[in-house]
């Protein structure tokens, strides 16, 4: 890794007034290991220098030197690619998850918390890991060195840290535990501000909760 990453998760720790263990503990290594990433002794993967720029609300370009800019570049909106034509049910459904996932960082972004959207960011990723791999292993002539987990144990494994982050979404989110966050106080909302809010795209948002609603009162006997 370059001096100037090195040099910039320094700073950034610094001016958070954080000591090295302190940032370490949030950034799930060990203070070792941060010493060495901040000494440059030692290369990082691009996981923690994503980390590193979601825990310290920069770019990554910013943490890596290749711009002054801390702010993150969302002047571009994402181009979706695919090499399929998908049906209009997918196109539509993809709308609905979209819709649903938007409302869920804007209410994450009430508390203001990093460690609680990291939390829903890596929910999302193994859940989306999970869907990816099983339909990429359909097809037992794909090559598999893109996966390092072995697939005897990958999707029990995969559930059961999904289910961690639940419990820790749980957590920060309820009222009862003690790692609740207080900022949720704040989040008052109802239907009808939903609509008020979202006049978009709130049908698209009932609509999601309807349909996995009915899927989960099928399952009952």
């Amino acid at each position: 890794m370059n001096k100037d990453f090195s040099r910039n998760i320094t700073l950034l720790r610094k001016e958070r007034k954080l000591t090295q263990k302190e940032a370490a503990t949030e950034l799930g290594i060990s203070q070792a290991l941060l010493s060495h990433y901040e000494k440059g002794i030692r290369e990082c993967s691009l996981d923690f220098v994503v980390k590193a720029a979601d825990y310290y609300n920069v770019s990554c370009d910013y943490l890596l030197g290749r711009t002054a800019d801390r702010d993150y570049d969302i002047s571009e909106p994402v181009k979706e690619k695919t090499s399929l034509k998908q049906s209009a049910a997918q196109i539509v459904n993809r709308r609905l998850i979209a819709s649903m996932m938007n409302v869920i960082y804007d209410f994450a972004a009430t508390a203001k918390n990093r460690r609680l959207d990291r939390t829903i960011n890596n929910y999302f990723m193994i859940m989306l890991y999970r869907v990816f791999r099983r339909l990429y292993s359909a097809n037992k002539e794909n090559p598999t060195e893109i996966f390092n987990v072995p697939k005897e144990i990958y999707s029990g494994y995969a559930y059961a840290v999904m289910d961690k982050y639940y419990t820790d979404i749980g957590s920060m989110t309820d009222k009862d535990s003690d790692g609740y966050l207080q900022a949720f106080d704040k989040l008052t909302t109802s239907p009808d501000q939903l609509a008020e809010d979202y006049p978009d795209s709130a049908s698209e948002i009932f609509n999601v909760i309807q349909q996995a609603e009915n899927s989960i009162l099928k399952l009952k006997f």
